[in-house]
């Protein structure tokens, strides 16, 4: 990784809750998920923010607790799936790595986040965390369709992902996290078994695959986003992996300087 040039005190302070599960588990895809969480850290220090690590849910406070109010803005990363109970179903054989744990923690920033008006991105679980936030729902265990979106047996040197196209409706957050405003196709990491159901109310989609399925979110009156594939994924070239990331800093350097 490059070193960014700005200086410590400069950089916009970027919160991103840990993850709390452990990678010695069984199930391979709980160490992905950490692996993918230290590529954000790194990704983050790399575009020039200075990354927040986010322990303990933070307390109820008007508009947030003071740990909150120090950021200039927060990542929520992927990992396991959240409780179905969140959004009113019982949990499915199906569902891997449900850490209520976690999903405190996750659930407590990311409203924290959204009532202080901190530019939130999510991404994976972060996607389907907001969608949930907001009052929508997850499908537990999406039906093989038209789009491969896990892929069981990689091929060599592709990583653990499917890889698909993505067209990014113009004029979105998203597609200026990928300097275009006026939209843009995206090859996609993706590696997810779940996906949103019944969208939030108060969410618009802003990109949607060709089975129909929902790959990227916004709230319209705040900067919060959300995409269900990975773009900090090892796979991609480095100037793809960095350029969202670097788009989401400036947003919230803005921020700060203002």
């Amino acid at each position: 990784m490059q070193t960014s040039r700005h200086p410590l005190g400069s950089r916009p302070r970027i919160g991103i809750p840990v993850r709390l599960s452990s990678s010695s588990d069984p199930d391979p895809r709980v160490a992905e998920a950490n692996d993918l969480f230290d590529y954000i850290v790194e990704l983050v220090r790399e575009a020039g923010g200075e990354p927040v690590l986010l322990t303990a849910a933070p307390t109820a406070g008007e508009p947030a607790d003071a740990e909150l109010k120090a950021l200039d803005g927060v990542v929520l990363p992927g990992g396991g799936d959240l409780d179905p109970r969140l959004y009113g179903e019982e949990q499915s054989a199906v569902c891997y790595d449900v850490n209520p744990a976690q999903d405190v923690l996750d659930l407590a920033v990311a409203r924290g986040s959204v009532d202080a008006g901190l530019p939130v991105l999510g991404i994976c679980r972060g996607h389907q965390l907001l969608n949930v936030l907001y009052g929508g729902t997850l499908t537990q265990d999406m039906a093989a369709g038209s789009v491969v979106h896990n892929e069981p047996s990689p091929v060599h040197g592709a990583g653990p992902w499917a890889w698909h196209e993505v067209r990014v409706q113009p004029g979105t957050k998203v597609a200026a996290l990928y300097g275009n405003s006026d939209g843009v196709t995206v090859k996609i990491a993706s590696g997810h078994h779940q996906a949103v159901a019944r969208v939030a109310e108060d969410l618009l989609v802003t990109a949607v695959a060709e089975d129909g399925t929902i790959e990227a979110l916004e709230d319209p009156e705040r900067w919060v986003a959300s995409v269900q594939w990975h773009p900090e994924a090892l796979e991609l070239p480095a100037e793809e992996r960095l350029a969202p990331f670097r788009a989401f800093v400036e947003v919230c350097r803005v921020r700060k300087q203002g």
